[in-house]
């Protein structure tokens, strides 16, 4: 070999050598810069906890406001049931007054249904009070049938409500269910 292909081959490997080192530099460089200093770790970790804590005051709220809600529609299905009875009662009575003889009667009936209404109304059921000439809202009033209003002013408005609504507290458990005019 002569002098100068060993000088040529000297300098081909010096400069691979050379980027060689560069390409290390470049990698430390590039390692240097992805990893996060103290502090950065410190305010990563804060950030993390404070959107745990946050999440679960959100969830401590939510779920008692679900069991406040629960407790006051717990006996739904119970009142649900005992609707019809209020309904039997109320049309005993109207039945029994109109026979004079029973008053004994009716006053035992009339005892026995308040005392009963009472005890419901104190677990939170209420009544949704519909009379004829309200304004029809589909919101509240269940509509069972329509018919040729008597009157003008009557059009778009309950002509007669055929069973009563109730409330459990703030839900309506029975809409009321009413004839309109058309």
């Amino acid at each position: 070999m002569s002098k100068k292909e060993n000088i040529k081959e000297e300098e081909i490997l010096n400069e691979q050598e050379n980027i060689q080192v560069e390409e290390n530099q470049e990698v430390e460089e590039v390692v240097e810069k992805k990893e996060p200093t103290a502090e950065e770790l410190i305010q990563a970790e804060k950030d993390k906890f404070l959107r745990l804590f946050a999440e679960f005051e959100n969830y401590k709220k939510r779920t008692s406001r679900e069991r406040i809600e629960l407790f006051k529609t717990a006996g739904q299905e119970v009142m649900t049931s005992l609707l019809p009875v209020i309904d039997d009662f109320e049309r005993a009575l109207s039945h029994i007054e109109e026979d004079k003889e029973a008053e004994e009667l009716r006053k035992g009936v009339l005892l026995i249904y308040n005392k009963f209404y009472n005890t419901l109304e104190q677990k939170g059921l209420s009544k949704i009070e519909t009379k004829a000439g309200d304004v029809f809202d589909a919101e509240i009033h269940e509509a069972i049938t329509q018919i040729p209003a008597p009157s003008e002013d009557l059009k778009g408005k309950v002509i007669d409500c055929v069973e009563k609504g109730y409330k459990l507290g703030d839900k309506i458990i029975r809409y009321p269910k009413v004839v309109i005019g058309q």
